[in-house]
């Protein structure tokens, strides 16, 4: 069990994700200590962490000559690129690695992070999803955990603490339902980039509110979910529950269910996976409202339509296929969003397009990580060849 202060390296520290860490460690500094930090080219926000939070090892990707350049004159001490990242995930004095970098490019420091011996909070759902089998395998060998931060996945970790696989009937991850809950196919034609950014529930990186409006994110967290808690696939159900309170579920074999409840907010769970198996009193943090069931009145459930969210069953095609069929569905869900962030194609043609992607694709059983790699890859190419036909 680590002890406290628990000493972070922290990828992504610029994201969503990375800045609620961050409110987490201001607000207990004797539990924790940021040691590193690597960003992607938010070099003016990383500079303002660096210096107030000081740590031994700075990171950027600073994938632009511009960004490269400022980083050379705001963060000189920094290391550049991908030896950089995997320095942050490797640093010596890390207890814990918080991957919250979006998309492939968590993947390689992930490994590396295991590797080294790290424990790993993962916010990042393309590592699972792509080489759940390739992650978990590696963290077993080292003996290292998976600390879920996912709300979703948080939850049901904490209500499978004490108990035992074998007494599991199904998972049931919770969704809100994006901003398109009630959405005709009609009216979803129409839908605009800016409305697809309005996120009903929560306040995320763009990437992830798009497939929270596609309902593509609820796919790739059912992926996750089989890779983290080792439970098949058939095992594991979706419901739309549009209050967001229940996070998600787990029934027993006996019929019993636990569930875990709170109003939204993604500092518990960040503060679950930092701090366990110790719980914090965030009682004076503004981090979690109170909740008053009284005043809550009903919590309402629905069926999730997979006719008006296709994005939804093409994830769950990819898992049961397997191989790297998931590998192909993240690089042309990739691709696809930004074609629709950039006004290339409309909201309906992202799934559309993904599926073309997937029809063409000759799946690598058992991938290693460049098979892995190059599937993503190949991916991003096919759609944006298929692209023109949208246009």
């Amino acid at each position: 069990m680590m002890k406290f202060p628990r000493r972070i390296a922290l990828l992504g520290s610029t994201g969503s994700i990375g800045r609620q860490t961050l409110d987490v460690v201001r607000r207990f500094p004797e539990q924790f200590h940021i040691v590193a930090l690597a960003a992607r080219q938010n070099i003016a926000l990383l500079a303002q962490q660096v210096h107030e939070f000081k740590p031994s090892f700075v990171s950027c990707f600073a994938d632009t000559p511009i960004a490269e350049e400022m980083v050379r004159t705001e963060l000189p001490e920094a290391i550049l690129g991908e030896e950089g990242l995997l320095g942050a995930a490797t640093h010596a004095e890390a207890d814990i690695v918080v991957a919250a970098t979006s998309g492939l490019m968590g993947l390689h420091p992930t490994l590396a992070a295991i590797e080294a011996g790290k424990a790993i909070a993962i916010a990042n759902k393309e590592t699972l999803v792509m080489a759940g089998a390739l992650v978990t395998q590696a963290a077993q060998r080292a003996g290292v955990p998976l600390l879920p931060i996912d709300s979703e996945h948080s939850a049901i970790w904490q209500c499978l603490r004490g108990e035992e696989n074998a007494t599991i009937q199904r998972l049931l991850l919770t969704a809100s339902g994006g901003p398109f809950r009630s959405a005709t196919v009609e009216q979803l034609r129409s839908v605009t980039v800016q409305q697809a950014l309005t996120h009903p529930t929560w306040r995320m990186g763009q990437k992830i509110t798009i497939d929270s409006a596609t309902l593509m994110n609820k796919g790739l967290e059912v992926l996750e979910a089989h890779w983290l808690f080792d439970i098949p696939y058939e095992h594991i159900n979706v419901v739309i529950h549009p209050e967001s309170i229940i996070h998600s579920m787990v029934e027993f074999i006996d019929g019993s269910i636990k569930m875990q409840a709170s109003l939204p907010s993604m500092h518990l769970p960040i503060m679950n996976a930092l701090a366990y198996p110790t719980r914090l009193n965030c009682a004076d943090t503004g981090f979690v409202r109170e909740l008053h069931w009284a005043d809550i009145g009903k919590l309402s459930f629905e069926a999730l339509d997979i006719t008006r969210f296709p994005c939804f069953h093409l994830a769950l095609q990819a898992a049961k296929l397997g191989g790297t069929y998931p590998c192909a569905l993240v690089g042309a869900d990739e691709e696809a969003v930004e074609l629709f962030l950039t006004g290339k194609i409309g909201f309906l043609d992202i799934a559309a397009l993904i599926e073309a992607v997937l029809e063409k694709h000759q799946s690598v059983q058992q991938p290693d990580l460049s098979a892995t790699l190059e599937a993503c890859a190949w991916a991003r190419r096919t759609a944006q060849h298929l692209c023109k036909r949208y246009a």
